[in-house]
């Protein structure tokens, strides 16, 4: 995994909807979502544990679509 770096990390929710927006720009990633994960090993976590990756070249472009979604968002 050292190729990737970890871009964000949030809710489910705001995880899918970016993951999306960066398969419509043909960028590769990566989702963690720890919260499943201690669910399925019977402990509880944080519902805002879901980490998003992406490959470190894919980096500023991610993190300007990541921009544009939060301003978008807050209109």
């Amino acid at each position: 995994m050292s190729e990737y770096v970890k871009t964000l990390t949030d809710r489910k929710i705001i995880i899918n909807r970016i993951s999306q927006l960066l398969d419509e720009e043909k960028i590769p990633y990566l989702v963690k979502d720890n919260a499943e994960s201690a669910r399925l090993a019977g402990f509880g976590t944080s519902s805002n544990d879901v980490d998003l990756y992406v490959y470190k070249s894919d980096f500023n472009k991610t993190e300007t679509i990541i921009k544009s979604f939060v301003e978008n968002s807050n209109e």
